[in-house]
């Protein structure tokens, strides 16, 4: 178990197991219908919150140019405290809400490498990005329950 994803060193190893590569075969012939329901559950998460920007908290945002691909859907706290009470807040609540990106600047693999200018973009993401419960089985009631914890937190 790891507490953050994070870089070590160069190069990885991207050969899956076999029953990796099955169970990825299976969804690959579902593709179309497993990311039709993440772009749901993505779009009602956006849909639903959207209030929240209008007290400074971040929402996704996709340029004009991009597509989504409903990989992760995240809220930008307006500081670290706030995301770790939410992040209480939520588990109090049996809502598993994560982060675990650090810069990668900061990372063991880069630390030495880094000519140490300031990253502070980098940094608020860092310290303020939450990711929210994303996956294919979760249900519209279940997407309710996170968002009204989600606001009884802010409101």
């Amino acid at each position: 178990e790891v507490d953050k994803y994070n870089w070590v060193d160069i190069g990885s190893s991207f050969l899956p197991s076999e029953i990796n590569a099955a169970f990825l075969y299976a969804q690959l012939q579902d593709l179309k219908n497993i990311q039709n329901k993440r772009k749901a559950i993505w779009g009602n998460y956006f849909y639903s919150l959207n209030k929240l920007t209008k007290i400074g908290v971040g929402l996704p945002v996709i340029p004009k140019y991009a597509t989504n691909n409903a990989h992760m859907f995240y809220l930008i706290c307006r500081n670290g405290k706030e995301r770790i009470d939410l992040i209480e807040h939520l588990k109090k609540n049996n809502i598993n809400a994560v982060f675990h990106y650090i810069c990668l600047h900061d990372s063991p693999f880069y630390k030495n490498k880094h000519d140490g200018r300031e990253m502070l973009n980098a940094k608020k993401y860092e310290e303020c990005l939450i990711r929210l419960p994303l996956w294919v089985e979760l249900s519209n009631n279940q997407i309710d329950y996170i968002v009204e914890k989600i606001l009884s937190f802010y409101f």
